[in-house]
C-alpha cells in the first residue's frame, strides 16, 4: 500500500472538480464518498443534489474564517493505493483506512473534534485520495512534522493487519517516483519509459567514471540531452537542469528536472563531492603485463583491472564498516559504465541491474574518509575504451568481471540488511539476479569452451588435477572412478595455469581463501575466474585441439604424400611467470 502526499495553494474546488470527474481517460467510476470529518460531508457522486462546490465550501470553510492568517499553503492531498496483487477492498475498509492515516499524519487525530476537514474519495477499486485543508476548525494551523513519513510507517502497519503485500520501508532516500501525469503522457506518447527515467540513468551514466565537472557536463551534452546551467551573481555555477529533445507542455516548451529531483545523489553539490573525494585517473591506456596475450584488446583489460578492483570491496563490505557505503557508489559506478559499453545481447540484463542496484547506493550511512578512486578509475577506463565485443577475449573478461559483482551486491544485501535498511537490501538482491542472468550471456562460450577442454586432458593429468580440487576444496568423500564432470572446466584452468609455470594447488588455495565463496550459486564458476585472473590467463580459453593420426598410405609422389601433423607449442606469456600473485 503507497501513500503520496502532495500539497497545493488556495480554494479545493479544483481537485474536488478532479476526484468527482471523469478522470484523464475516463478511468474514473463510480465516484463517491467514503468517509469524512464528519461522516455527514456531501457527496456529489451518490446525491445529484449535493454539488461539488458544496463540499469544496464546506471544506475551505475554516481557512476563509481566518481571512489573512491563513497559510500559503492550504491543501494537503493524499492518495493511497493498494498493490495490484491485494485482495478487494470494501467502502467499509477503506473508510478505516483514510481515517488511520489522517490520524497518523497529524490532519484528524482520533477524537479531536476541532481537527482539521478532511474527505476520502473512491473513484476506482484499488485506491482512494483523501482532500484535507491545513486549518483546524479551531482556527489553528495544523501541526504536520514528517507525515509523509508517519503515512508511511502506517501503511506498512496497515498492510500487517489487513493481510495485504507488505512492502519494504524506506530511509527517505529513495529518488522520486514519476508522477500520474508524466505516466499517462508517456502511454500516449508511446514511450516505454517517463523522461524522468530516462534523464535519471543518462545522468547515472554521465558522471560513472567522470573526472572533472566539465567532462559531466560534457558527457551530458554527447548523450543528445538539453543541459541547462544555473549561475550565481559571481558566475559560478549552481545546479544544472536536463532536458530530453522533443519533451515539452502545453506551451512547446521544454520540460526541465534539476539533478536533485532525478535522484537525492544526483544533485551537484552530492556529485561535486563524489569527483572530490575519488578523483578518477586514465587506466585505459595503462599497458599491462597482459599485452602479451593477443587480441587482449582495450576493453578486455579494464575489465579484467575492474574484477581484480572489485574483490577488494567484497572484502571491505564483509568487515561490516560504515566506511563500505563508499563501496557501493563505487560499485554502481562500475555497473553504469558496464551497462553503456556492453554488447547488445547483455546490455539490457546490465541497464536492469544498474537500475536496480542504484537504491542501494544511497542511504543514511555516510563513509567520511572513504577511497573509491580505484573504483572509479575502473569505470572510467571502461566508459574511455569504448564498446565491447561479446565474443573472443572481450566476452570473457565480461564473465570475469560480472561475476565479481555478483558477489558484491550479495555482500551489499547482507550489508544493508544488517543495518535495517530493507528497501536497499531488496535492491541489492535484484540487481543480482539481473547481473546473474548477464553473466550467463557472456560466459556460455567460455565454460563450455573449459569444460571441453577439462575432458580433453590426458587421464593421469586429470585425475592429479581431480585429487588436488578435491583435497583444497575439503571433500570427504571417497574419489570416483572416473573424473567428475562437474570439475572439468575448474580442472582445466588448473592445467592451463600450470602450462605457464604456476603451481596448481597454491592457485586453488589462494583463489578459494577469499571471502563469498560460501555464498555463490555456482562455487566453480566463481574459482575458474578468480584463477584466470590470479594467473593472468586470458579470459577466453582456446578451444582444446586434437592431434591427427599420421596417415598409413604411402605413394611414391611427392605432392600426394600426407603431411606430418605435429601438436602446437604451448603459448607462453612475454613476460617470466609468477607462481601466485599476492592477494589484493
Amino acid at each position: 500500500m503507497i501513500p503520496k502526499i502532495r500539497t497545493g495553494t488556495g480554494g479545493t474546488y479544483g481537485l474536488v472538480r478532479y476526484l468527482f470527474g471523469p478522470g484523464q481517460r475516463d478511468e474514473h467510476t463510480d465516484q463517491h464518498v467514503v468517509a469524512s470529518w464528519n461522516d455527514f460531508a456531501p457527496d456529489p457522486g451518490r446525491n445529484p443534489h449535493h454539488a461539488i462546490a458544496q463540499l469544496a465550501a464546506q471544506l475551505d470553510q475554516p481557512v476563509k474564517a481566518i481571512g489573512d492568517r491563513a497559510p500559503a499553503t492550504t491543501i494537503w492531498h493524499c492518495s493511497v493505493r493498494a498493490d495490484p496483487g491485494d485482495r478487494h477492498l470494501a467502502d467499509n475498509d477503506w473508510a478505516n483506512i483514510a481515517r488511520r492515516i489522517v490520524h497518523a499524519t497529524g490532519i484528524a487525530p482520533e477524537g479531536d473534534t476541532t481537527a482539521c476537514r478532511w474527505v476520502a474519495v473512491r473513484h476506482a477499486d484499488d485506491h482512494i485520495h483523501i482532500a484535507a485543508t491545513l486549518v483546524r476548525q479551531d482556527g489553528r494551523l495544523a501541526g504536520l512534522s514528517f507525515d509523509r513519513r508517519k503515512a508511511q510507517a502506517e501503511a506498512r502497519r496497515i498492510e500487517k493487519d489487513y493481510g495485504l503485500r507488505q512492502l519494504t520501508p524506506g530511509d527517505g532516500t529513495a529518488a522520486k517516483t514519476p508522477t500520474s501525469q508524466e505516466r499517462w503522457k508517456t502511454e500516449r506518447t508511446g514511450r516505454t519509459e517517463t523522461p524522468r527515467e530516462t534523464l535519471r540513468e543518462a545522468v547515472r551514466q554521465a558522471v560513472a567514471g567522470a573526472a572533472s565537472e566539465e567532462e559531466f557536463f560534457t558527457r551530458l551534452r554527447e548523450a543528445g540531452l538539453r543541459v541547462k546551467l544555473r549561475h550565481a551573481p559571481s558566475g559560478d555555477v549552481l545546479g544544472y537542469n536536463v532536458a530530453l529533445p522533443g519533451d515539452r507542455n502545453r506551451d512547446s516548451e521544454p520540460i526541465w528536472f534539476a539533478g536533485s529531483t532525478l535522484a537525492p545523489d544526483l544533485s551537484l553539490p552530492r556529485i561535486r563531492r563524489r569527483l572530490d573525494a575519488g578523483p578518477a585517473t586514465d587506466t585505459a591506456q595503462k599497458p599491462d603485463r597482459g599485452l602479451a596475450w593477443p587480441g587482449r584488446s582495450a576493453p578486455a583489460r579494464c575489465r579484467r583491472d575492474a574484477a581484480r578492483i572489485t574483490e577488494r570491496s567484497v572484502d571491505l563490505l564483509d568487515q561490516d564498516d560504515d566506511e563500505a557505503a563508499a563501496q557501493l557508489v563505487g560499485a554502481g559506478e562500475l555497473l553504469d559504465a558496464l551497462a553503456q559499453t556492453s554488447p547488445a545481447a547483455g546490455r539490457a540484463e546490465l541497464r536492469d541491474a544498474a537500475r536496480a542496484f542504484e537504491r542501494a547506493t544511497r542511504s543514511r550511512v555516510r563513509a567520511e574518509n572513504a577511497d573509491i578512486r580505484a573504483l572509479r578509475s575502473a569505470a572510467r577506463g571502461i566508459v574511455h575504451a569504448g564498446g565491447a565485443l561479446g565474443r573472443g577475449e572481450d566476452g570473457g573478461a565480461t564473465a570475469m568481471v560480472l561475476s565479481t559483482l555478483v558477489l558484491v551486491t550479495l555482500a551489499a544485501a547482507r550489508w544493508h540488511s544488517a543495518r535495517g535498511h530493507a528497501q536497499q537490501a531488496a535492491a541489492s538482491r535484484q540487481a543480482a539476479d539481473h547481473l546473474r542472468a548477464a553473466y550467463r550471456q557472456a560466459a556460455a562460450t567460455s565454460m563450455r569452451t573449459m569444460r571441453e577442454a577439462g575432458r580433453a586432458l590426458p587421464e593421469t593429468d586429470r585425475r592429479r588435477h581431480d585429487t588436488t580440487i578435491r583435497t583444497v576444496l575439503g571433500s570427504h568423500q571417497p574419489p570416483p572412478s572416473a573424473p567428475a564432470p562437474e570439475l572439468d572446466a575448474l580442472a582445466a584452468v588448473l592445467a592451463e595455469a600450470e602450462k605457464v609455470g604456476h603451481d596448481p594447488r597454491a592457485l586453488l588455495e589462494e583463489a578459494s581463501s577469499w571471502r563469498e565463496l560460501d555464498t555463490a550459486r555456482n562455487r566453480d564458476d566463481v574459482l575458474v575466474w578468480r584463477i584466470r585472473c590470479l594467473a593472468d590467463l586470458p579470459a577466453n580459453p582456446q578451444p582444446p585441439r586434437t592431434t591427427a593420426a599420421p596417415s598409413t598410405r604411402t605413394s611414391t609422389t611427392p605432392e600426394r604424400t600426407a603431411p606430418r601433423v605435429t601438436p602446437p607449442a604451448p603459448t607462453e606469456p612475454a613476460t617470466e611467470p609468477h607462481r601466485s600473485a599476492p592477494r589484493r
